[in-house]
């Protein structure tokens, strides 16, 4: 089996299905033989911080993995307060059980009063200034 490289799709390309591809307009214009041995290379995830690219040449190489957008910033520092004020919430339910059904030991109470704290500082964590977040401390558990 012989394989080529598209720089458009940072794809390989099974040179001996060109027709399968064409017939359904997949095959990119710009594909080029590649050796097995830039292919072995390259057809697997890269090492860290690192992901394919395309050389000067217009072949495969490791290249750095560029910096998240701000918008993808955003969305992650979203999913990670979501998270948190999930976790938050399943940890302070039995504790709030206890205490509305007066059955809370002095430390429950404590836990409670720490999570409180905790959700609401939680809540007032500013997103839009990812990644540059400052998140508050995680009471102990």
């Amino acid at each position: 089996m012989s394989y080529g490289y598209s720089v458009k799709t940072n794809g390989f390309y099974v040179i001996e299905d060109k027709e399968g591809y064409e017939k359904y307009n997949n095959w990119p214009d710009d594909v080029k033989p590649v050796s097995d041995e830039l292919w072995e290379k390259y057809c697997v995830q890269g090492p860290m911080g690192k992901t394919r690219g395309a050389d000067k040449d217009g072949l495969p190489c490791w290249i750095d993995i560029p910096p998240p957008t701000r918008e993808e910033s955003r969305r992650d520092a979203e999913y990670m307060k979501r998270q948190r004020m999930d976790e938050t919430t399943r940890v302070m339910s039995p504790l709030q059980d206890a205490v509305d059904l007066d059955m809370a030991t002095d430390d429950e109470k404590a836990a409670l009063l720490a999570w409180k704290k905790y959700r609401v500082l939680l809540n007032r964590v500013d997103i839009s200034t990812a990644p540059n977040i400052d998140w508050p401390e995680v009471p102990q558990k």
